[in-house]
């Protein structure tokens, strides 16, 4: 977050969400109170990005669920958290298919007609 707080700002590069192991909710954890404290110290909030391992709607409202209770709903507004997950879309699009229709996509051209 930052040195003065005794958190280094130095990134050691960017997560794709393509490694073997990727958000995880212990170490999400460490991070949101990392987070919390750092707020109640200086009084500035800064967001967290969780990324890979979100593929589908429930993993994603389960990050949700999880941000409002470690952080309140404050942390839930999009400058504050987003997640990275680019497979997650095709998921949410077959969900909202199964509700509008009531039954899940064979694919994606099932879903665009």
């Amino acid at each position: 977050i930052n040195a003065e707080y005794g958190v280094s700002t130095q990134s050691t590069g960017t997560s794709t969400g393509k490694e073997s192991v990727n958000a995880t909710f212990p170490v999400a954890l460490v991070m949101t109170r990392a987070i919390k404290h750092y707020h109640e110290y200086t009084g500035f909030k800064v967001g967290f990005k969780p990324a890979g391992g979100i593929r589908t709607a429930k993993d994603s409202l389960h990050w949700l669920v999880f941000m409002k209770e470690q952080l309140g709903n404050e942390w839930l507004q999009p400058h504050l958290f987003r997640m990275g997950a680019s497979s997650l879309l095709g998921d949410i699009e077959r969900q909202l298919h199964h509700y509008c229709t009531g039954h899940y996509a064979d694919s994606a051209v099932d879903i665009a007609m």
